[in-house]
């Protein structure tokens, strides 16, 4: 369960970083309307990314 963790994570964590090498000016335009937002308007996008993330893992193991 741990190596499977320790995968999962490091695979986030490559995705997380192709947008700010590939494209640092959008990454950093994200950033600034991510600041211009409600605290409930953030949470909406995290939970929508949530859900987003639980039905593709359902997908891939059915």
């Amino acid at each position: 369960m741990g190596s499977i963790l320790l995968t999962a994570f490091a695979l986030m964590l490559i995705i997380e970083g192709v947008l700010p090498f590939l494209m640092p000016a959008l990454w950093r335009e994200t950033f600034r309307k991510l600041i211009a937002m409600s605290d409930g308007q953030i949470r909406f996008v995290g939970l929508t990314s949530m859900l987003a993330g639980l039905l593709l893992l359902l997908l891939v193991r059915h």
